[in-house]
């Protein structure tokens, strides 16, 4: 899905580049071994490497999107309600503070002048976090997202994108999930319904690049 009128000006366009942690792109990471095959199936991490040299080369403004880091201090036990996907991070101890693989992949560290959103509790990269205001702040209409994992952060950080009136491009093989039926499920019935385009790193390369 791509329009051939599709446009990516720096000074309107921020690449967004959700939760790139070891856990997630790096083998031996708690999230590796369950991704490892859309990962390495379609190159991603590479891909992801591309966009972002893209982005930077032509003086797009990026934003990383990063999800909660655990920590001993969370709160966890005092909530009165906690979603499945939240207790499963939760009780695996994902992304923890402080940890290699609750740091960025060495390849998505943030740059001087960068944009590290506060850190989502759960899915939406734009639920209780200032990337909204950091888009806006920047002049930002139009997001690229890379990153991981499709059906939950990246389909969820779509939607909230949309309603809140961002133009949304989905780089394809540059997101990962935990398989290729729940990838496919959002890119082919999901995600059309909100992303204007949705397209392979080549082309959003050269978009980025014109």
């Amino acid at each position: 899905m791509s329009t051939p009128e599709q446009a990516y000006e720096p000074e309107l366009t921020g690449l967004l580049v959700v939760d790139p942690y070891n856990d997630f792109l790096s083998e031996g990471g708690k999230l590796y071994e369950r991704s490892r095959s859309t990962l390495e199936g379609r190159d991603v991490v590479e891909h992801m490497r591309q966009v972002l040299a893209a982005a930077r080369g032509a003086g797009t403004q990026v934003f990383i999107a990063p999800h909660h880091r655990w920590r001993e201090s969370d709160p966890y036990s005092h909530w009165k309600t906690i979603p499945p996907v939240q207790a499963s991070a939760a009780e695996g101890r994902i992304f923890a503070d402080g940890t290699w693989g609750g740091s960025f992949h060495p390849d998505f560290q943030p740059r001087p002048g960068e944009v590290v959103a506060h850190e989502h509790w759960m899915s939406s990269g734009f639920a209780n976090t200032d990337l909204d205001l950091q888009l806006k702040k920047h002049g930002v209409r139009k997001v690229v997202l890379i990153g991981m994992r499709a059906n939950t952060c990246i389909e969820s950080t779509v939607r909230f994108a949309a309603e809140l009136g961002y133009e949304v491009t989905v780089v394809k093989d540059a997101i990962g999930s935990f398989g290729f039926p729940e990838m496919d499920a959002s890119l082919r019935f999901n995600m059309p319904s909100y992303a204007r385009a949705i397209v392979p790193t080549d082309e959003i390369v050269a978009g980025l690049s014109a």
